[in-house]
């Protein structure tokens, strides 16, 4: 079997699309601003917080509560994604027995689940 290293001309469609999608995009939105009707008024310059009036200003500072929440959020969301590659490799089982890999991941959620209630009995999860 002969392989043939590709050339620069075979990457041209590729490039023209990309150069088209590019073209309209700009196209699309230059238009908008061209052809889109101008009428400022108080209420559109207002900022818009999900239907309600805006209270304060843009500098408030948020409850530390706010951020411990997003951190566990974060937290518990990255380690999620920790599964996807045991599934794959579970799945495919090449190198381990299914066994083992059951139960590293036996131990892994269990480790969740204790630091989840660890951090349910604290009150991190309540929202004042």
């Amino acid at each position: 079997m002969v392989t043939v290293a590709p050339t620069p001309g075979d990457y041209l469609p590729l490039l023209i699309l990309i150069l088209m999608g590019a073209f309209i995009a700009v196209l699309l939105v230059a238009l908008s601003w061209i052809l889109g009707p101008k009428q400022p008024s108080v209420e559109k310059l207002s900022p818009y917080e999900c239907g309600v009036t805006p209270v304060g200003t843009a500098r408030d500072r948020f409850p530390i509560k706010f951020y411990l929440i997003a951190m566990l959020f974060i937290l518990f969301d990255i380690e999620t994604v920790f599964l996807y590659p045991w599934a794959i490799l579970y799945r495919n089982n090449a190198y381990l027995s299914r066994g083992f890999l059951l139960g590293e991941m036996t131990v892994f959620i269990a480790i969740l689940f204790v630091g989840y209630i660890y951090i349910w009995k604290k009150g991190a999860l309540d929202w004042e």
